[in-house]
């Protein structure tokens, strides 16, 4: 019988629940089908810190070396770190990894040469298709001549690209409190950050897929709290807050407060922009703050507003050329990264930005977070379409309005814009609202929210 992949094999990557919706018997054949998808004849696959993940990604390598392909096995690595090894070998990759998820889950991350995504109009589908068949039929006939498995080490590789592109020898010194969930910022931030001015304080460093301390989700406020008091207690000059995979970054100032993504951005985008001569386009999407393309402007690039969804930033930064994209996320993602995402490299973008000045980071950032924002508030509703239907009636007959529906519905006025999106997966209305002070930026959720939960 035929595996169900339909809740396994997501918009951009695998992900579930081991061993009930996936093992190492499937595992085998994905690595099959991503040789038979890609045409690749050498690949490279790395794991993170769950207990599943040497189990699955070794399937999977012997379903690729099965098929003819020579196999590059890093081992224990970040995400960002494949997608480096992608790029720095010119293979393909896969990176067994569930992110920020529960203990229990786990998933593949896939990429062609040079980082670039596998998603579902860019052969997950064709490799569902044919792990589904394999399943039923029986695995494909062996190549008559099998590849090879090997390991390599490439986190001194890793960390050296990194450095080479941000230069912090010469920052004053930093104390840093490093909070990274059990996940695998715990493998590469003693690595990236040796040797620097800097005194690293490390939190949960240990490599453990139980997260045994608190979820590797820094996206939710209830996983930052533990950062946000050490940073405190320390005297220290900033937190920085990693997730599972380590491929997201998150940045708390000195006093402890978080410091949101979109500050993160523009001030990264400055950087970049001005190591590029002040040229140069970026790219943002729609629910980052309106400080970002102000910034963007301000130093003298082009901001390039895109749906939410790293496939889109990724698709954006082929297409133009882009230098650098964020999103609200904490996302990241550098042209001379491969136009993959690394929160390594962004972090490492602040601490040189904090470190070439004597201000606090408090002081650094407000000239990169203007606005008041709600952040991401999601409903559940029982008809998406109705709801957004309300929205579109109640602000689209107003004359101060602009209305665009890029990505879901945002209503924009000189004073305050918002932006409502469909779940995908979800019965949920996503809501994002900004405003030039708190007062209209309250006023104006409290409104988009009762016609939502009307």
């Amino acid at each position: 019988m035929a595996a169900d992949l339909s809740q396994l094999v997501k918009a951009y990557d695998v992900r579930g629940v081991v061993p009930d919706q996936w093992d190492e018997r499937l595992a085998e054949l994905f690595g099959a089908a991503f040789v038979r998808v890609t045409g690749a004849s050498a690949i490279v696959v790395g794991h993170d810190m769950r207990p599943s993940s040497p189990g699955l990604s070794g399937a999977f390598a012997r379903g690729a070396a099965a098929l003819g392909a020579d196999v590059t096995e890093i081992g224990l690595c970040s995400t960002d770190q494949l997608y480096y090894a992608s790029g720095a070998l010119d293979l393909p990759g896969a990176m067994f990894t569930a992110s920020h998820n529960p203990a229990r889950y786990n998933g593949i991350k896939m990429c062609r040469a040079g980082a670039a995504p596998v998603g579902q109009n860019t052969g997950l589908a064709d490799i569902r298709g044919l792990v589904e068949q394999w399943s039923e039929s029986g695995a494909p006939a062996p190549a008559p001549t099998p590849g090879t498995i090997t390991r390599r080490d490439t986190l001194d590789g890793y960390a050296a690209h990194l450095r080479d592109l941000v230069d912090l020898t010469s920052i004053r010194p930093l104390k840093v409190v490093v909070d990274a969930g059990n996940g695998m910022g715990g493998h590469t931030v003693p690595t990236v950050l040796a040797d620097l001015p800097l005194t690293v304080v490390p939190m949960y460093f240990e490599l453990d897929g139980t997260f045994p301390n608190h979820e590797a989700n820094p996206l939710d406020p209830a996983n930052l709290v533990d950062l946000q008091q050490r940073v405190k207690a320390e005297g220290a000059d900033i937190g920085l807050a990693f997730d599972g995979d380590a491929d997201r970054c998150f940045v708390v100032d000195e006093r402890g407060e978080p410091v949101s993504p979109s500050a993160v951005t523009a001030l990264v985008a400055s950087r970049e922009l001005a190591r590029n001569g002040g040229k140069g386009t970026i790219i943002h999407n729609l629910i980052t703050s309106w400080s970002v393309p102000e910034v963007v402007k301000e130093s003298g690039g082009t901001p390039v507003r895109t749906r939410v969804g790293h496939s889109f930033i990724k698709q954006e930064m082929a297409t133009t050329g882009a230098i650098f994209g964020g999103e609200h996320s904490a996302h990241y993602y550098f042209r001379d990264f491969w136009n993959a995402d690394t929160g390594m490299l962004a972090a490492l973008h602040v601490l040189a930005a904090l470190g070439g000045q004597d201000g606090p980071l408090s002081q650094l950032v407000a000239a990169y977070d203007r606005y008041v924002g709600s952040g991401e508030i999601n409903s559940t509703v029982a008809d998406q379409a109705d709801r957004t239907a309300a929205i579109r009636a109640e602000y689209g007959a107003r004359p101060d309005t602009t209305l665009d529906e890029l990505d879901g519905l945002t209503v924009t006025t000189p004073d305050w814009w918002f932006n409502v999106r469909p779940s995908n997966t979800e019965p949920l209305l996503r809501l994002n609202v900004e405003a030039k002070d708190a007062q209209t930026m309250e006023k104006l959720r409290d409104e988009v929210l009762a016609i939502i939960r009307a």
